[in-house]
């Protein structure tokens, strides 16, 4: 593991595809691996119940790590790009991976409704507790909304 790998975190989510690009952007400006993570586990409802023998939250995660990968860059990879799946909770992987990168680069915001209300605070998180700098990018707003002033007149003297 390089320090000087640009690590990105994936969900899945549209910020961490993007992250992903830019995470690669930042990796051929500084001639750096690239290298994005996905973290699993099993669901904690998930106690005492024991689900079909060829369901796998890894196999999910690394579909969907995959289908990722292939949004953000359809069919022209970064070159060295290297795809890694860790078992365990977001920020505390995220955290524990980010002693051996030269920085972590992250979506502002995971899937939406409940969920996402919980993986925004993993963005949070790594900004404070990273061993590393940490990037997190934002989607863009729409431009649906009028700016404030657009409206206005300008002021006679």
């Amino acid at each position: 593991m390089s320090p000087t790998r640009i690590l990105i975190g994936v969900d899945g989510s549209e910020s961490s595809i993007d992250a992903l690009r830019r995470g690669a952007v930042i990796a051929a400006a500084l001639n750096a691996p690239l290298e994005a993570i996905m973290t699993w586990d099993y669901p904690s409802i998930m106690a005492g119940y024991y689900p079909a023998a060829e369901w796998s939250p890894e196999s999910d995660a690394r579909q969907t790590l995959e289908d990722a990968v292939t949004k953000a860059f359809p069919g022209n990879r970064p070159s060295g790009l290297t795809l890694t799946l860790r078992m365990g909770p977001p920020s505390r992987t995220l955290i524990e991976e980010s002693k051996n990168a030269a920085m972590l680069v992250l979506g502002s915001r995971g899937h939406g409704g409940f969920v996402g209300l919980l993986l925004g605070s993993v963005s949070a998180t790594c900004a404070e507790h990273a061993h590393c700098p940490v990037l997190i990018m934002h989607l863009p707003q729409e431009q649906t909304a009028p700016r404030a002033d657009a409206d206005m007149e300008p002021r006679k003297p």
